[in-house]
């Protein structure tokens, strides 16, 4: 469905804007959170796999497999509404779901950790360098989200691809703990699985897209 037609049907387009407004609050209260647990005192984890090598600052090659998967997630879900709104429904889920689990599991970084600096965002703001979202891996499970929402079989397989790389390249930075990063995909799919749920539910109860998702 072209997002001509999608815009003229009442309830997709109520639904649009209403999904556009709650991510901007979602994404305000998030910020304001990861603040806070920067200053909560957290445990520090003993981790097997990170002991077994010294860091390595990998920002750069995180970054562009980030920034890339991104650019390539517009790309394929701009061209169909429908699935690009239930993509941000779900990241939103997954958002309220991280902050959830940093509150009831403080975590303190992993000693030897070489800060993950965002390039964009250092170059452009004075933003503060977080250390302490740690649990789950919020980069790894958005990739793994954005593998189970894409469309075609070469977007899938650059997702799942960039998922993996991504989550390594996260362990030898000691960006996070093993069990971030293996713990993320789960995550990410049961947000996915939930709003997939939802979205099944209303659309047969209102008789949209004959309970069609995307």
């Amino acid at each position: 469905m072209s997002w001509k037609n999608y815009l003229k049907v009442k309830y997709y387009r109520n639904e649009f804007i209403i999904t556009i407004a709650i991510s901007f609050l979602v994404l305000f209260a998030f910020t304001v959170f990861l603040n806070y647990n920067e200053d909560r005192v957290g445990t520090e984890l003993a981790d097997p796999v990170l002991q077994l090598f010294f860091p390595v600052d990998l920002t750069w090659l995180t970054f562009t497999l980030i920034y890339l998967s991104l650019l390539l997630a517009i790309v394929g879900l701009i061209k169909s509404p429908a699935r690009l709104v239930f993509t941000i429904q779900a990241y939103i889920l997954l958002l309220l779901v991280r902050m959830v689990m940093m509150f009831l599991i403080p975590l303190n970084p992993p000693a030897e950790m070489i800060p993950l600096n965002d390039p964009f965002v250092q170059n452009f703001s004075s933003g503060r360098i977080l250390t302490k979202d740690l649990f789950f891996s919020g980069h790894t499970a958005t990739i793994f989200l954005l593998f189970l929402t894409s469309g075609g079989k070469a977007f899938k397989i650059f997702f799942l691809s960039a998922t993996i790389l991504v989550g390594a390249c996260l362990l030898l930075q000691h960006v996070h703990y093993t069990i971030d990063v293996i713990s993320a995909p789960f995550f990410g799919y049961l947000c996915y699985r939930f709003i997939y749920r939802v979205q099944k539910k209303t659309a047969l109860m209102t008789g949209n897209n004959n309970g069609k998702i995307y």
